[in-house]
Formats: structure tokens, sequence, C-alpha cells
């Protein structure tokens, strides 16, 4: 028998991770990690 989160744990889960993503993207984070990802994989490739 598999056992699974009860539904309203994983609602509350999904809601927190989307209120995390708003809040994020509300601080400009997205472009922050946007630009620290391209420079690591500059720098795996030997660009950067």
């Amino acid at each position: 028998m598999k056992k699974t989160l009860p539904t309203y744990v994983t609602l509350i889960l999904l809601l927190l991770a989307i209120v995390s993503c708003i809040f994020g993207i509300s601080r400009g984070e997205a472009s922050t990690v946007g630009k620290k990802a391209t420079s690591i994989c500059m720098e795996c490739i030997g660009i950067g």
C-alpha cells in the first residue's frame, strides 16, 4: 500500500511554492539567478 500526503498538505505546499516564486520575482531575484546560471554555464564550457 502506497502512502501519500493528505490533499490539504499538498495544497498548502503548492500554495507556499507559488507565493515564494511570486515574492522572488517581485524582488528581482529571477534576473540574479539567470545571470549566475549563465556565468556557471560559461565556466563549465570554458568560455568565461
